[in-house]
Formats: structure tokens, C-alpha cells, sequence
């Protein structure tokens, strides 16, 4: 019989329960063991409810308390030398101190602390992993039992589960070596005895299989990346008495498919979304008689209730040519990127609900599937004429169908995504009209949301308070936000956000087109949770989103305020996207909207707009053969959202935890005047590219790393600027903060922005009077 089976489960809850113990660990609010408590309950509801819900395979461990990759780092004792720890077990405190670093007191009183380990995104998602470090004094050894703990935990519950580990290949090509000349695969040898003495424990707690996850091997490969593939599992495939099931997702095998059906493991994962059209290859190529297959049909990534009549014949396939005895079904990747679960949704009618599924209902669908597979049609009609209403609803809605909209996109011209004049033309221009210093600074947007803030936001959510109190309340905000900038010194300030929630949120609910839900959570990285928006029609919109606030802001202050948006492309990646139309031409409707706003904010007097592409570097394709494709219509809808200004408004763009290296050259071609970059734990790393490049624009490298609650000194800030200068050129750089100042606390941010301010002038006094 065919077996459903999930390869990860959300982690954080329902209604973010695991975010809320975390957060209050770290403030003091909680005990270890109240904390302790909490996940139990959490991963007990999760095993419970899969196995409920039909799976014949539930994982664990893949729950964590703040990321499954620094888990791994924890299991292997990869702990970096600058963190306390005794080299025997890694307690939860070095765990979160490795990934939000620690701030101390020395003994003269002054600030010292230590910085955290660097984060970065996983793979095309808008989720973020803790980056391992490695060096040749790495000395791994088994220094987490977490999942062996929860293997035997599940247990305990009357649940035997398949326990899910980050692949020992993987692990090390996701980390970063600490030294010249050391390649990460240079420790496989000592890396492997560790994975070895895991699935030894494991064996005898009872598991009979562990989930390997392997998602590098959808990248381009070289000849010896593929060998460690072969050499790790080689290793492990007799190290235990249990089935070692390797899973694969976020794209296609292509040429890395005969190393993956050659390794000796016992199930095979392939992502059939992502990677459509591989099933047929790997059937081609031969499956070998000892190797099942698991099929990744359900979208793990995206939130549309699937086509079951089209992925059932997919199913069947396999079932002819393999036997059902040889084919799992599941989702394409971890459900860790959906909401939990549809039925606590209140924010969506029963219509539009009926086009949507959730992690819960996926598993509703994998078990359906299977079932259906093996033979059960009475049992499964239901569900199957729920897809067939849903795929049909979709296509006759006319509110995803809007011909201005689409007559728009059609009549876009070369004219609309280029500027007035070159940014060399421009920069004095821009200079002169913003009075702007010699290393100017400024930050990225927000500032910090406050107890207050979120409490009337609430309130005026919920009807409480009226409109007028609420705009009065914002008024306030943004008053106080730059006479505190105006005070710290800040040369560009801004308005600070505090009428703003999520970033996309606010501006997609504004625009038509998009839905929105109440419950559907997901998580960013750490604690940190967003809600993204869905998609699911033709977008335009209706009317100014920014530019009541923004005004308002340049009544405060001599000083220029800089006006913030989302970016086309941000706003396409970190949502649920339709996939009833290419992703280009939603972004480019996305465009047209941002640029009747920067058109808005220009008359408005609004001279910087910043457009901000965080996701801009995480929407390339995983595949370098499908890059230029997807660069050529993110670039355009950037400068389609970006051109329609004067050389004098200065457009600026933001890009955080990007690796810019091999796309350098497309975002010279974006033509934005500043772009600022996440710099600070990567310690300017990140600059190799705009110098080897020779960007011509102008850059704003982060010197304040905004996701750990330590105050960074001036000297500190200062050697960054200091580093940053040796690559780039005087009038090119500004000083910023990594990222918004949203999550931060401002106890914590007017000391840092002051340090970096002091730390400009330091550096700036110097080479004025060179």
C-alpha cells in the first residue's frame, strides 16, 4: 500500500503559541522549564493531530525553538569560539546566544557583549537559517540529543515517527568556513562518525527510519560536491539498523538526479512542484528495485487547495511502474512555510475559502491521495469534488479578473523603466536639493513599535477607538520619531512606520487584489512571524497609501524625511502568489501600483522615496540556467516602479541577507541612487561584490546589526566604516543601520543610532579635511 507522509509540520502553533513562550524566556516573563513545557504541549497537539488526520509517517524533531539548522549546529557541536560554552551539552541558553548574540557588562562598566551568528535566507523562501561557521578547529561531536529526546518523546505518546535531520552534506554546504583555503567538505571524514552515532541511537530507541534532508542537491553541483553526496550516505547506509530516507525539495534534480538514485538509501523525496517533470525522468532513468519513492505533490509553499483529479494520475504512474509498496505521498517540501490551519480562520468568506488549504488541510489532501491510490474511492469523493468546485470557482470569479489592469500591463513601453538622465548626472542634482553630507546617514525605515502602538492599532482594529483618534494617535508617533532623530543627529529621517504592521500587509491591503487573513501565520526566522498576504486577483490601486503620513512627516523637520515602500518584488515574494497566471505578470501589476505612489509622493515634496527589495536576491531561481529569465522582469519591474520621477527625488531601494556576488550586474541595472545593504555580521563580506564590480551607484552597507538586542560601540561601527571605505569611495557611502528598527526596543536603538552617528562624524571630520 501507498503510505502518506509529511516532511515537516509548522512549528510555531496556531495562534503563535511557541512565539509568545519564546518571547517571554528571553524577557524573564517565563522559566526554562515553563518554556520546556510549552513546546511539549506544542509538539504533542502537532503529532496528535497528523496521525489524527490519516498520516501513516509523522515526523519529529522538526520542531525548534528557533531555527533546524542551528539545531544541527547544536546536535554536532559546531558552537563558534567566541560563545561560552563547556564543549559537552549545548543548553538552550548558548543555543539562543548563538543566535542573538549576548550583551555583557565588563568590569569598568562599559559595553562589551558577543555577536551572534550570521543569518541568511533559506534557499527562495522568505524563511531564514543561522549560518554555521567552521574552521579547522571545528570539533564536532554529539552535543545535542534534542532529537533523539523527541523521537522518544513522540513515543511516549503512542506515536512512532520518522525523526527529520538537515542532511550532514547540506550542512556543511549552508555554513561558512572561517579561514582561507578550507573547504566545508574538507570535515566530511569528521562530521560523519556523528551523524553515525545518531542513527545508532535512534535505532535503539526504536526508530525504524530518519528523514535526511538533502535540499542542496538541487543546486548546480560540482563533480566533487556530487562524490561527498556519495561518500556521506555510503558512510551512513550501514551505520544503524533503520531506513535512511534522503528528501530533496525547492527545485528539480536535473543532472543531480543518477547521484541521488544511485545513493544506498531507502526512500528518495523528489519535489514534483518545483520540480515538475522529474518523476518521468527518474522512471527513465531506473529507479533501483531497492529504492521507493516520495512524491512532494501538495504544495508546501504556496496556499491554493490542490487539482487532486491531475495529481492522483501522477500517483498512479508511479504506483504502475514502481508497485504501491515503493511510493509515499507528501507535500513537496516542509509545510513550515503555511499557516497551520484553514478552520480558524475567520477573515475569509466560505467562498474564497473553498480555493484555499492550510497545512492541516494539505495533510487532508496527502491522506486523500493515497487513499484514493489504494483503491479507496467512497471514502475520498468528498474531498476530490471539493478540488473539482474549488479549481472551477477560481476560473469564473470576476473578482480575479480586472481588463484595466491587464489593458495596463499590455500597453507598458520602454519609455516607463528608464530615468531622465544617468545617476552620474543625477547624484550632484540630488546632493544639492537634499543638502546631504559627506557620509550621510540615515536608517532603514522603521522604528521601534511599542506596546502603545500595537495596542491602538488593535484598538482601531477593532472599532474601539475612532479614526480620528487613531490619526491623531499616529500624528504623535511620527511628531516624536523625528524629534528623535533630529536629536540623535541623523542626516535623511523618516517617519518611522508606526502606523505600519507587516510590510507587505500594509501596503497589500490597500491595493485590490490581495486577501487577507487573521490567523495565517508564518514563521520569518526565530520568533519573528509574518502574515502574508494572498494574491489572488488582478492588482491596482485604488487610491494614495502613504502620502497623508509622509506630508505630515516634512511638516516636522528642515531636515528631508524619506518615503517608504514595498517593493514589486518583495511584495510578490512574501506573498501567496496566484498561480493561475506567470509570476511576471503579477509582479508587473504590483509595479504599476508602487509607481503611481512614488509619483504621488514626488508632488507630495517628498525628495528620497525608498523602494524596498529585500527579496530581490531571494526570488533568483535556485538554477543558474533560469536566472536571466527571472532578472530581466524583476529588474524591470523595479525600474517600472522606480523611473517615473525627476532627476532630483532620489530613489533609494533596501536589501537585507542577500548574496549579490554572481547578480551583481543586475542590480547595477536596477539604476536605484542608493541601495542599502546588510553588512554588519558578515563583517562587509558582503562588499567583495560591489567592489570586483565597481558599482557605480551610491551604497549604504549596514554597520548595525538590528537583529541582536546588543548596542554596538562607536569604535566598532567605526571599523566597519573604516573596512567598508576600502572598497568603496567616500561620496558613494552612507552609514545605516542592517535593516527597520521595528523589533528592536528604543532603549536599545538610541544608543546604537547615536554610536553610529558619532562613528560617521569620526570617520567623516578626517576625510573632509584630507
Amino acid at each position: 500500500m501507498a503510505k502518506a507522509s509529511n516532511l515537516g509540520f509548522p512549528r510555531i502553533g496556531a495562534h503563535r503559541e511557541l512565539k509568545r513562550a519564546v518571547e517571554g524566556y528571553w524577557k524573564g516573563d517565563l522559566s526554562k522549564e515553563e518554556l520546556i513545557e510549552s513546546a511539549q504541549a506544542l509538539r504533542e497537539s502537532h503529532w496528535t493531530e497528523q496521525q489524527d488526520l490519516g498520516l501513516d509517517v509523522v515526523p519529529s524533531n522538526d520542531f525548534s525553538y528557533y531555527d533546524q539548522v542551528l539545531d544541527t549546529c547544536a546536535m554536532v557541536g559546531a558552537v563558534p569560539e567566541r560563545f561560552p560554552w563547556d564543549g559537552e551539552r549545548v543548553d538552550l541558553d548558548t543555543y539562543f546566544a548563538m543566535a542573538r548574540g549576548l550583551q555583557e557588562k565588563d568590569l569598568e562598566g562599559e559595553d562589551s557583549g558577543v555577536q551572534a551568528m550570521e543569518m541568511t535566507k533559506w534557499f527562495d523562501t522568505n524563511y531564514h537559517y543561522i549560518v554555521p561557521e567552521f574552521s579547522r578547529d571545528t570539533n564536532f561531536s554529539l552535543s545535542s540529543t534534542k532529537v533523539i529526546d523527541e523521537y522518544k518523546e513522540a513515543k511516549e505518546h503512542g506515536i512512532d515517527t520518522r525523526p527529520v535531520i538537515i542532511g550532514p552534506v547540506s550542512f556543511l554546504l549552508l555554513g561558512k568556513t572561517q579561514e582561507d583555503n578550507l573547504d566545508a567538505l574538507d570535515l566530511l571524514d569528521d562530521l560523519l562518525p556523528v551523524y553515525a552515532e545518531v542513527l545508532q541511537e535512534l535505532a535503539a530507541a526504536g526508530a525504524d527510519a530518519v528523514q535526511l534532508d538533502e535540499p542542496n542537491l538541487v543546486f548546480d553541483l560540482s563533480d566533487e560536491e556530487r562524490a561527498a553526496f556519495t561518500k556521506a550516505y555510503e558512510a551512513l547506509a550501514d551505520a544503524a539498523d533503520l531506513d535512511l530516507h534522503v528528501a530533496t525539495y525547492f527545485g528539480g534534480l536535473e543532472d543531480n538526479l543518477p547521484t541521488a538514485l544511485d545513493l544506498p538509501v531507502d526512500v528518495l523525496h523528489l519535489d514534483l512542484v518545483r520540480g515538475a517533470g522529474q518523476l518521468e525522468d527518474a522512471l527513465d532513468y531506473g529507479v533501483p528495485e531497492d529504492l521507493s519513492l516520495s512524491l512532494g505533490l501538495i504544495d508546501g509553499r504556496n496556499v491554493w487547495r490542490a487539482d487532486l483529479d491531475a495529481l492522483l494520475d501522477t500517483v498512479e504512474t508511479a504506483v504502475d511502474a514502481l508497485g504501491s509498496d515503493r511510493v509515499l505521498v507528501g507535500p513537496s517540501c516542509s509545510l513550515l512555510h503555511v499557516p497551520v490551519d484553514l478552520d480558524t480562520e475567520p477573515a475569509l468568506d466560505d467562498d474564497m475559502k473553498l480555493w484555499l488549504a492550510f497545512a492541516k488541510q494539505k495533510i487532508e489532501e496527502i491522506v486523500a491521495l493515497t487513499e484514493r491510490a489504494n483503491g479507496d474511492v467512497d471514502g475520498t469523493e468528498a474531498l476530490f469534488e471539493k478540488s473539482r468546485n474549488a479549481q472551477t470557482a477560481r476560473a469564473e470569479s470576476d473578482w480575479i479578473n480586472d481588463t484595466s489592469v491587464q489593458g495596463r500591463v499590455d500597453g507598458i513601453d520602454g519609455s516607463m523603466t528608464e530615468r531622465n538622465s544617468p545617476h552620474a548626472q543625477r547624484r550632484p542634482i540630488q546632493r544639492d536639493a537634499l543638502d546631504l553630507p559627506t557620509l550621510p546617514t540615515t536608517t532603514i525605515g522603521s522604528f521601534p513599535q511599542t506596546n502603545d502602538v500595537r495596542k491602538m492599532r488593535a484598538k482601531y482594529k477593532k472599532e474601539e477607538i475612532s479614526k480620528a483618534e487613531y490619526e491623531e494617535f499616529i500624528e504623535e508617533q511620527i511628531a516624536d520619531t523625528i524629534a528623535a532623530q533630529e536629536e540623535i543627529g541623523l542626516d535623511v529621517l523618516v517617519h518611522g512606520e508606526s502606523e505600519r504592521g507587516d510590510m507587505v500587509e500594509y501596503f497589500g491591503r490597500q491595493l485590490n487584489g490581495f486577501l487577507f487573513t487573521e490567523n495565517g501565520w508564518v514563521q520569518s526566522y526565530g520568533s519573528r512571524c509574518v502574515r502574508p498576504p494572498i494574491i489572488a486577483g488582478d492588482v491596482s490601486r485604488p487610491e494614495p497609501m502613504t502620502v497623508r503620513w509622509l506630508s505630515y512627516a516634512n511638516d516636522q523637520t528642515d531636515k528631508p524625511v524619506k518615503g517608504m515602500l514595498t517593493g514589486p518584488v518583495t511584495m510578490l515574494q512574501w506573498s501567496f502568489v496566484r498561480d493561475d497566471q506567470p509570476r511576471a505578470e503579477t509582479c508587473r501589476q504590483i509595479a504599476l501600483a508602487i509607481r503611481d505612489e512614488v509619483v504621488d509622493l514626488e508632488d507630495a515634496g517628498v525628495q528620497a522615496i525608498q523602494i524596498d527589495e529585500p527579496a530581490f536576491r531571494e526570488g533568483l531561481p535556485l538554477r543558474e540556467s533560469q536566472w536571466d529569465d527571472y532578472l530581466e522582469w524583476a529588474v524591470e519591474c523595479f525600474r517600472l516602479a522606480s523611473c517615473g520621477v525627476q532627476d532630483e527625488t532620489q530613489i533609494h531601494t533596501h536589501m537585507c541577507y542577500s548574496e549579490f556576488n554572481d547578480i551583481i550586474e543586475a542590480i547595477a541595472d536596477m539604476d536605484a541612487d542608493v541601495i542599502s545593504v546588510e553588512a554588519s555580521r558578515s563583517k562587509m563580506e558582503l562588499l567583495d561584490s560591489f567592489d570586483e564590480f565597481d558599482y557605480p551607484n551610491e551604497i549604504g552597507p549596514g554597520v548595525y546589526d538590528i537583529h541582536s538586542p546588543r548596542v554596538p560601540s562607536v569604535e566598532e561601527m567605526e571599523d566597519l566604516i573604516h573596512k567598508a571605505l576600502e572598497v568603496l569611495d567616500t561620496e558613494q557611502m552612507w552609514v545605516n543601520p542592517d535593516c527597520g528598527l521595528k523589533t528592536r526596543r528604543w532603549v536599545e536603538v538610541k544608543p546604537s543610532l547615536e554610536n553610529m552617528v558619532q562613528a560617521a562624524e569620526n570617520v567623516r571630520e578626517p576625510a573632509a579635511v584630507a
